[in-house]
């Protein structure tokens, strides 16, 4: 069973979905956890309280990682809450699709900064701390559409490929300090970011899947928690797609 006790996590954006999955999941095997949001207070507070309500530890912290000045605050208020931090999950993001003909300069700009530069901030900040200590896992979400691309998503497409070299490089940087770096691409997961496909989408998604189902926020969730273990040590530099084989295709 993974053990993480003692371990102290950061997970961004873990107010719903699979940001809030990680946040319990990782609290379930016995880290203490800091649930950030930007502006879903009742949500991460909610996630909080399950965390308690089932033996663990969390506070709530909420940042707009997106801003510099937002990510390093969030840092630091982990580190003097808990006295340290271990595991950083990059998992804050958003989508604003469109054909690229169609796609708003604004909105191309909300989707790489929400979801490439908050990777970039909230990893500069702990990777500070972490390389003192000599360990650290960072853990960055990134998606399938990051990997294959998708019509109507390059603003998307472009930071999940962008987080995927991001982690590669930094995994290179650190590693002879004892931190890993590594993401999990996820497949089709039902969540609010997906809540926008048609049941002829989610039919067409599920056939193009070779294990015939949509995954699971647990599936993320479990993926997240074994990169986190002592049981990853050596695994730095890679992307798990969390996809059913949908990736294959």
């Amino acid at each position: 069973m993974i053990d993480l006790s003692g371990k102290v996590a950061v997970v961004t954006g873990a107010s719903r979905g699979i940001g809030a999955g990680i946040a319990e999941r990782l609290a379930a095997q016995g880290a203490k956890v800091v649930v950030n949001h930007r502006a879903s207070a009742e949500g991460a507070e909610a996630v909080a309280a399950r965390i308690h309500e089932a033996g663990g530890q969390a506070v709530v912290v909420q940042a707009d990682v997106s801003q510099s000045a937002d990510a390093q605050r969030l840092i630091k208020t982990a580190i003097d809450t808990f006295g340290g931090l271990h595991i950083l999950v990059n998992n804050a993001g958003t989508t604003r699709d469109m054909v690229i003909m169609m796609m708003k300069e604004d909105d191309w700009e909300t989707v790489i900064r929400t979801n490439l530069n908050s990777t970039f901030y909230c990893s500069k900040a702990a990777v500070r701390h972490m390389m003192r200590k000599r360990y650290g896992r960072i853990i960055n979400i990134t998606s399938v559409v990051g990997l294959a691309g998708q019509a109507g998503q390059t603003n998307y497409a472009a930071s999940k490929a962008g987080i995927i070299g991001f982690t590669k490089s930094l995994a290179k940087e650190v590693g002879s300090r004892g931190i890993t770096v590594n993401a999990v691409a996820p497949g089709f997961v039902p969540t609010t970011l997906t809540d926008v496909l048609t049941e002829e989408q989610r039919a067409q998604a599920i056939e193009m899947t070779p294990l015939g189902r949509l995954g699971s926020v647990e599936d993320v969730a479990n993926a997240v928690a074994f990169l986190a273990a002592d049981e990853a040590s050596f695994i730095t530099g890679q992307v798990l797609s969390v996809d059913g084989g949908l990736v294959m295709q």
